[in-house]
């Protein structure tokens, strides 16, 4: 599957495992005028006492925290403790962020991680909890988030989690800055020849040893449905094949076709996504930054450019 990591339960080492790359979905919201709330699309989270007990420090990119121990968050519950002078994150977008985690006991489980995250919220990848630290707020905000663990992990804690069901947690979020969406160009030389066998299976032919150093897409066949937006779910049939080795890696034909959502996949894979009509079948080439990243990131396929041929059959809208 092109999926990724997003935010899981903290084991050892990540606050933001991929801290991943869209936090929630803003649309049109506005905060109040006591800024302690945000409505709308992003789905209403009110400060509260116990966000509110919690103090910060350091630059924006720097977050740090400090609070009476024992923390006892009872729910959800979101201050803003800096509104910054930016852009607002919007319904699409990814967003940059600063992390720093707490259990109520004071503990730290991650200072100032950074990362981006997908903006929707109704992504089940991210815990709300994570989204609403930088929800429908400018650039250069600060928000603290407490809640209670099995609230934002659920079912997800183990027992070889540090995290245990019954504890509270504090996020400070620092919105550092919005990516612009990656846009795939126009694949026009050696582009892999592409035939269509028995049962709709795809057989790849790449047509040349030196892979495109960009991300660059080609569409086959024009669909005429519904088009795919940023953060919508979308059901496909894929095949991948490595440049670096010419074999297929892994594919859907021979299974059920695959749905996910476009922030659940590897960027390059979500690109060459958005913007689609159902029905139009592609050709993607993306390089390891838009893929799975350079060698020794720790990913299977890290270091390789990777070559995607797409079906998109339906789509769904993530709002």
């Amino acid at each position: 599957m092109p999926t990724k990591t997003f935010t899981r339960p903290i084991a050892a080492a990540a606050v933001l495992a991929c801290a991943a790359a869209t936090l929630a979905a803003c649309g049109s919201s506005k905060d109040d005028a006591s800024g302690k709330t945000y409505s709308g699309v992003c789905d209403t989270v009110k400060s509260g006492s116990v966000s509110e007990s919690v103090k910060t420090s350091g630059d924006i990119g720097q977050p740090a925290a400090t609070f009476d121990k024992p923390l006892k968050a009872t729910g959800l519950e979101r201050t803003i403790v800096k509104v910054g002078s930016g852009e607002k994150t919007e319904k699409g977008q990814n967003v940059n962020v600063a992390i720093s985690v707490y259990l109520g006991t004071g503990k730290e489980l991650g200072k100032a991680q950074t990362g981006t995250l997908p903006v929707g919220v109704s992504s089940s990848s991210l815990p709300k909890a994570f989204a609403a630290g930088a929800a429908c707020l400018p650039v250069g905000s600060r928000a603290v988030v407490t809640d209670t663990a099995k609230d934002v992990y659920g079912s997800s804690l183990t027992g070889n989690s540090q995290i245990k069901a019954t504890d509270s947690l504090v996020i400070v979020t620092d919105v550092v800055s919005v990516d612009k969406p990656l846009v795939p160009s126009k694949w026009t030389k050696d582009v892999p020849k592409v035939s269509i066998g028995k049962g709709g299976k795809p057989k790849v032919t790449l047509t040349s040893k030196t892979p495109s150093k960009n991300l660059e897409l080609k569409v086959l066949k024009q669909g005429t449905g519904a088009t795919v937006k940023s953060g919508d779910s979308v059901t496909l049939d894929y095949q991948g094949t490595s440049w670096d080795t010419g074999k297929i890696f892994d594919q859907s034909y021979g299974r059920s076709p695959a749905t996910f959502t476009t922030d659940q996949v590897v960027k390059g894979f979500g690109a060459a996504l958005v913007g689609q009509k159902v029905g139009t079948q592609l050709i993607v080439t993306m390089p390891p930054e838009d893929a799975y990243g350079a060698k020794g990131s720790g990913q299977q396929l890290s270091g390789q450019t990777l070559v995607f041929y797409i079906d998109i059959e339906k789509t769904k809208s993530a709002s």
